[in-house]
């Protein structure tokens, strides 16, 4: 919780008036950081420099960027560097704080580079103006900078609660960082498992998996895998819990719904005795009509779904 009676209260300051994005999860990395720590703290919004000259940590406001000192401001000359790779994305408050304390925050290298690359760099690049995709359509995706600018007030409501409004996005964007830290780190141990499964794979057009991990990332750049049969969630019918397989096309692209190979058209949309029927396979359920899933009551139903489908 925020705590702004203590005398000794750490000090997180940035600027008042309009917030964005960057500033807001900036506040979140902070305020998880000082949490995870039992020190308490304030969120103070100002561009009074003698109030800033005090802050222990000032991010977003101040025209300085030296993160031995806590100070990660971008809007100075020069600006504060960019990450390494293409593209070449510029920091913004966000991703110098993150750059900092990501790894303290996940615990984990891995895990703050697969934060960074999903959601810090894309908030970084849409406050510095750089455009990460082009609009196809009149109609744009809804990003999470949409979220946060419905929360600011409108030319009708004023501006006297923005500060309450910030803090309660604040709170908004921690849940979704605790989150993304959760994923994260579950699935770079997935990613793990997932490869040590492919190694000891001796044909590797078809990986099973013993659990649900999350493959796609860990097997993208292995052009071998065409399908990955794994077990679902198990589901209860008439009292009794029902075991569930699928096996899954892998798809070419990770930005696209696009599979390296489709289950045979022919099974589109079957289910139950028509999908048992045209396969062979007893206990098959149902083909999705996408043909990038099919699912059976075993293990061995599902293998055999993924290996008619090589030949199909």
């Amino acid at each position: 919780m925020i705590n702004i009676f203590k005398k000794s209260h750490k000090k997180l300051v940035t600027h008042n008036s309009s917030f964005h994005t960057d500033d807001i999860f900036a506040a979140a990395t902070l305020s998880i950081l000082l949490e995870n720590k039992g020190e308490k703290f304030e969120i103070i919004r100002t561009r009074d420099p003698k109030i800033i000259s005090s802050g222990d940590y000032v991010f977003d406001v101040g025209g300085v960027c030296d993160s031995d000192t806590n100070r990660f401001d971008h809007h100075q000359k020069g600006g504060a560097g960019r990450r390494e790779g293409e593209p070449l994305i510029e920091y913004a408050s966000f991703g110098l704080v993150w750059k900092k304390f990501g790894v303290e925050v996940c615990g984990s290298k891995k895990a703050a580079e697969v934060i960074d690359g999903k959601l810090v760099a894309p908030i970084d690049a849409g406050d510095n103006g750089f455009d990460l995709a082009a609009n196809k359509y009149d109609i744009s995706p809804y990003v999470i900078q949409n979220l946060f600018s419905s929360m600011s007030p409108t030319w009708q409501e004023g501006g006297s609660k923005r500060d309450k409004i910030f803090l309660d996005c604040v709170e908004i964007a921690k849940v979704v960082l605790l989150r993304e830290v959760a994923q994260a780190r579950d699935g770079v141990l997935a990613e793990e498992k997932v490869l040590s499964i492919y190694n000891n794979t001796k044909d590797k057009r078809i990986i099973v998996l013993d659990k649900n991990y999350p493959f796609e990332y860990a097997l993208h750049d292995f052009l071998e895998p065409l399908f990955v049969v794994y077990p679902r969630e198990n589901s209860e019918e008439d009292g009794k819990i029902e075991e569930r397989w699928s096996a899954k096309a892998v798809r070419q692209d990770l930005g696209v719904f696009k599979n390296r190979k489709d289950f045979p058209s022919s099974w589109a949309g079957l289910r139950d005795a028509e999908i048992q029927n045209i396969t062979g396979v007893a206990d098959a359920i149902f083909c999705h009509r996408g043909l990038f899933m099919a699912v059976a009551k075993s293990k061995e139903g599902a293998i055999r779904l993924a290996e008619l489908a090589l030949i199909g």
